[in-house]
């Protein structure tokens, strides 16, 4: 074959080979998809590829663009970029501006990314815009691209307009809430601190869920049935708004529509109690939650609901499971503060467990926490009151030492006890405190000292060890 006859030949070859590929473009939406999962990925990196797929002008797979885009939406702030969801709605509108769908065709599935993202951007219009740019074209939408129009409108405060998806727009567009949708308002409606419309929104889910049978799915075309995250979110506003006959009931309809409580939703009512100080309610749940089976574990149990537990065990005469229940907080990894050590301190004093208590407070700096003021106040009071008068001598210089310094009410504590034992002259030690620190002798204090220094026994000698500011009282005494 002649070289001219093989010139078309070469010069077809040689025209596909500088023809746009599509792949190219797939692959260079591929690779900045993985330098964003890599937190390597800027804007400099976006005008970059923005400028290459607007030169090769190819359509790019619906799959790539999806990927790359749930990628930014995710992408934690960092130094290379700080708002992935910002950059991701600004790449997809500059694109969408310049090539349009010819390189860039989004499907119901690149809408509903784009609105997470504009959620997580702080920028709720944009979603909205959106949201009706994806109907204006004929895409439709789904469960999952309502749901993130929900939470864009609840993030804009539009709670409302979001109710009114949920019971009119989304049926008339076929489409029914799920129970995200649902858990979506609720949330919005309990951190609002809405009981009242999150506890209607709850009662017409069981009514459209009423011919639910036990086996079918949690939403259909009847209804949808709460769930328990349902329920832990209105039980948990209602807690917080300290309607606790609410709660309750809600509770009691868990129960009826077969939803079995969880640590979560004792955890709500068992803070609810304790907010409003009614311990013996707190005791109630507790040992319902343990009787259940449901026992305390770090996931859904923190210091502060331990604390409460351990409060209202202790008030209500179950000092015995206060101790037990401490015991096994000890052996998991829920870091113990020294409120819990101060709680159980007075515990086991209260139950003639003072060795338990003293090891107890020994064993407080090789765990962590720092001894407070009300833990030397506590240690020191109960030492006083077993009459251990130099184990308390040597608690305050123990208090000395670590720069914790006594306050009023521990002083005058101290000087009462110690002269409701005639100890004279050890609370003069005290009163000499009083006097360093600038304090003043509560009024309980002055009248147990007069009174005691004025009746008959008590030795002038002991009168002239107190303080100097003390001594008139000396010429009351009767010895």
């Amino acid at each position: 074959m002649s070289s001219l006859s093989r010139l078309p030949a070469a010069f077809t070859a040689a025209a596909a080979a500088s023809a746009p590929s599509p792949r190219a473009s797939n692959l260079a939406l591929a690779a900045a998809t993985e330098r964003v999962r890599a937190v390597a990925f800027g804007p400099g990196d976006a005008r970059q590829l923005l400028d290459e797929l607007r030169r090769r002008g190819t359509r790019v797979h619906e799959r790539a663009l999806n990927d790359f885009l749930a990628a930014l939406a995710r992408a934690p702030p960092s130094a290379t970029c700080n708002d992935g969801p910002a950059l991701a709605v600004t790449f997809f509108n500059i694109m969408s501006r310049d090539a349009g769908k010819r390189v860039m065709p989004p499907s119901v599935c690149t809408y509903s990314i784009l609105m997470d993202c504009c959620t997580r951007a702080q920028l709720p219009d944009l979603a909205l815009a959106f949201f009706g740019q994806l109907l204006r074209i004929g895409l439709g939408a789904d469960e999952i691209t309502f749901n993130n129009l929900l939470k864009s409108l609840c993030k804009a405060k539009r709670t409302e307009e979001a109710l009114d998806v949920v019971l009119h727009r989304m049926p008339e567009l076929s489409c029914v809430p799920n129970v995200i949708s649902y858990n979506i308002l609720l949330k919005r409606f309990c951190d609002n601190r809405n009981s009242g419309q999150a506890c209607e929104l709850l009662r017409r889910m069981i009514e459209k869920a009423a011919g639910c049978s036990p086996d079918v799915v949690s939403y259909n075309t009847q209804g949808i049935q709460p769930d328990l995250a349902t329920y832990n979110s209105i039980i948990d506003a209602l807690c917080k708004a300290r309607a606790m006959d609410k709660a309750e009931a809600v509770l009691s309809q868990m129960a009826d529509k077969g939803v079995r409580p969880n640590s979560w939703t004792y955890n709500s009512l068992i803070h609810g109690y304790s907010s409003r100080g009614k311990w013996k309610d707190v005791v109630r749940v507790f040992k319902d939650m343990t009787r259940r089976g449901f026992l305390p574990d770090i996931v859904t149990w923190n210091t502060c609901t331990y604390n409460m537990v351990l409060s209202g065990l202790c008030k209500n005469n179950c000092s015995d499971e206060a101790i037990a229940l401490f015991k096994k907080v000890q052996t998991t990894n829920v870091k113990i503060d020294i409120i819990t050590i101060n709680v159980m301190i007075a515990v086991m004093f209260k139950t003639r467990r003072i060795e338990e208590a003293k090891n107890l407070f020994a064993s407080i700096a090789a765990n962590g926490p720092v001894p407070s003021i009300e833990t030397y106040h506590i240690m020191m009071t109960n030492l006083l009151k077993e009459g251990l008068l130099e184990e308390a001598d040597g608690m305050f210089s123990s208090m000395e030492n670590a720069c914790c310094h006594p306050d009023s009410r521990l002083l005058n504590h101290v000087v009462r006890s110690l002269l409701g034992k005639r100890q004279v002259v050890r609370a003069g030690t005290y009163l000499s405190k009083i006097d360093e620190m600038d304090f003043k002798l509560e009024d309980s204090t002055i009248m147990l000292l007069v009174d005691l220094l004025s009746s008959r026994g008590t030795c002038r000698e002991q009168i002239s060890f107190l303080p100097r500011k003390y001594q008139f009282l000396s010429k009351y005494s009767e010895c």
